[in-house]
């Protein structure tokens, strides 16, 4: 059985194909779960398109002279895990952004800064760097040679990448799997097979990894969607090298690109790079990764924003924003504020945040893997357990006593401060892959978060099994998603039985929900907003869309309005845990309206707590803020 966290992946699987290519046998491998399969073992395209995923059975057949010692290697390398770290449930952070003058405080997740290069802030300004999103094939001229062509080009692409692997070893991995990638047998047949048949050297090898890269895009796992983008990072490598284009070392300035390959990031000199904007979204590319790793800031999903080479760019982490020449003063002086606001605020992290005129407000970590409850500094708690991201690359339901060991590990992270445990939320934009939904036509409409359970109650009870063992040991507060109707809300309650102390809430997250809180809330102990699904039901626009996302604002006057609603009504204490709560200048007019604890994402509990110890709630006029024209106006009055 697979233990790995994204199962059979391009690194995993470039290992296993490489040990297999070693011996005299012809391996194949079957998922038994799926009954894909047999596929050739030693063909990393065929390996990692399995889509053999954590907690599949695949089973392992070999033929030939050397059979036996292929499977007792195979055996022992599975028992290693492929070389991956075991899953623990982690997933991928979100979109961080940078630039030459910036502080690491994005509220989407952290990178490691261990290795030394980029600035690691995440306020960038700088001229743009444009490469171009293709290889121009138009001047190549075929020859009669042109196997013989394709072969000079995949062994000058192996030397780059060999060199790649062994002077970045702490990427190492990455150019193994584009090695793998390069000499995989099934594709170069089929290449040969196309050029055997009369089409140019390029054009072959562009339409056979163009159809392998489609085949990525088209499988469960994210994260193996993502890996698209190493297959045409190969892809395009040996077309350079066919066509004769040299590779660009962009250097003084932003790096703006269609996608970003990990050589690319890799060789990045990072002492001079100012920051990378990348057009498609995705923040698990290996890629985005590298890059990350080495502490350059950049930012993801930018879309087909008009940029010219040499125009002055500038992004913001913490508003999310992309400018095109931006107000080149205002950048730099908020640079300036945010480097001595984070010293300042990380120096005071644990102390309490109390407005200067008197109001404690609460400040607590949001956690999706353990290390965020290990990496929060001055988090009063958590506030947010997101239970569907802890577990949400498993292929089966975890056990109760799998989810007690996760839920200890995170109180005992934050030294046993209350820790709020949001039961299963999915759906939506956020599938959990051992409770497979039928495709649903407004899917964020649908089926999502509580309702799922009322046709699958096992698995919830099993969960509140483990919240209501926690509870025992350590503060636990449990909270049921997406709650629409008091109907809904007593069958959650029903579910849960006796609380013994254990206090209970809802996620409001709907319109409905937060006009009629004061009915809903009458038997719990809080409300938690979720600012995130509630400001798309109240602008009625998709967050993944790029083409309405900008529309779903949480500082829009109709949502501050339905939260300030929610607090006059709702009779018992609110809290808000979305992305608004990430916001240092969001925070203060929340507690304003009465809001009294605030979950952040890690990065930001410092800046949020110093941002509330500076003001005085009293001070703020949140009438005009909710008579607000629109969300640029709320931001101004703030």
């Amino acid at each position: 059985m697979l233990g790995n966290e994204h199962g059979l992946h391009a690194r995993p699987a470039a290992r296993l194909v490489g040990l297999v290519n070693g011996f005299d046998a012809t391996v194949t491998l079957t998922d038994l779960d799926t009954a894909r399969g047999p596929v050739d073992a030693g063909s990393l395209s065929m390996v990692a398109t399995l889509n053999a995923q954590q907690g599949h059975r695949v089973r392992v057949s070999a033929s030939g002279q050397q059979a036996s010692e292929a499977l007792a290697a195979i055996e022992k390398l599975a028992a290693e895990n492929f070389g991956d770290a075991p899953a623990t449930g982690a997933a991928p952070s979100g979109s961080t952004a940078g630039g030459p003058s910036s502080v690491s405080d994005s509220p989407s997740g952290t990178a490691d800064r261990s290795t030394a290069g980029g600035s690691g802030l995440d306020v960038a300004i700088g001229p743009a760097v444009v490469l171009g999103s293709e290889v121009d094939l138009s001047d190549y001229v075929a020859e009669d040679n042109e196997l013989e062509r394709l072969n000079q080009a995949v062994e000058t692409a192996a030397e780059q990448l060999r060199e790649l692997r062994d002077t970045t070893p702490e990427h190492g991995d990455i150019f193994v799997a584009h090695l793998a990638l390069l000499g995989d047998r099934k594709i170069l047949e089929a290449v040969e097979h196309a050029i055997s048949g009369g089409s140019p050297a390029p054009a072959a090898w562009r339409d056979v990894y163009d159809e392998l890269a489609t085949t990525f895009e088209g499988l469960d796992d994210a994260y193996q969607r993502e890996r698209a983008q190493d297959v045409r990072a190969v892809r395009d490598r040996v077309l350079r090298i066919l066509v004769g284009a040299t590779e660009e070392t962009p250097t003084d300035g932003i790096l703006v690109v269609p996608e970003l390959d990990a050589a690319t990031a890799a060789t990045l000199d990072a002492t001079r790079i100012a920051g990378i904007a990348v057009r498609a979204a995705g923040t698990t590319g290996h890629g985005v990764i590298v890059a990350r790793s080495r502490g350059i800031p950049l930012i993801t999903g930018i879309g087909e924003v008009d940029v010219q080479p040499g125009a002055t760019i500038a992004f913001d982490a913490r508003t999310g924003s992309f400018e095109v020449e931006p107000d080149e003063d205002q950048v730099h002086a908020t640079i300036r504020e945010r480097q001595s606001e984070r010293e300042q605020a990380v120096t005071e992290a644990n102390e309490p945040a109390i407005t200067r005129d008197g109001k404690t407000i609460d400040v607590l970590v949001n956690v999706g893997v353990v290390q965020d409850a290990v990496d929060a500094r001055g988090a009063d708690g958590s506030g947010l357990v997101r239970t569907e991201v802890l577990f949400g690359d498993r292929r089966t339901a975890p056990t109760v006593d799998e989810q007690v060991e996760t839920f200890r590990a995170i109180a005992q992270a934050l030294k046993n401060r209350p820790i709020t445990i949001r039961t299963w939320d999915i759906g939506g934009d956020k599938p959990l892959p051992f409770l497979p939904q039928a495709k649903e036509a407004n899917p964020f409409l649908g089926e999502r978060g509580l309702r799922v359970f009322r046709r699958r109650p096992e698995l919830l009870r099993d969960q509140l099994e483990a919240i209501r063992r926690v509870a025992t040991e350590t503060p636990v507060h449990v909270m049921f998603p997406m709650v629409t109707t008091a109907d809904e809300v007593a069958w959650a309650l029903d579910e849960l039985g006796p609380r013994h102390g254990l206090e209970v809430g809802i996620m409001v997250e709907v319109p409905a929900a937060a006009l009629r809180v004061a009915t809903l809330a009458k038997d719990l102990d809080f409300v938690s907003i979720g600012t995130n699904d509630l400001t798309q039901y109240t602008t009625a626009a998709d967050r993944t869309n790029t083409a309405v996302a900008s529309l779903a604002d949480g500082l829009d006057p109709a949502v501050l309005q339905l939260i300030d609603h929610v607090v006059r009504n709702a009779g018992v204490r609110v809290a808000v845990c979305g992305d608004l709560a990430s916001n240092p200048q969001a925070a203060v007019l929340l507690a304003a309206l009465g809001v009294t604890e605030l979950s952040a994402v890690g990065p930001q509990v410092p800046l949020v707590k110093a941002r509330l110890r500076q003001a005085d709630l009293s001070q703020v006029d949140t009438a005009a803020v909710l008579n607000a024209r629109d969300a640029d106006q709320v931001r101004g009055l703030l």
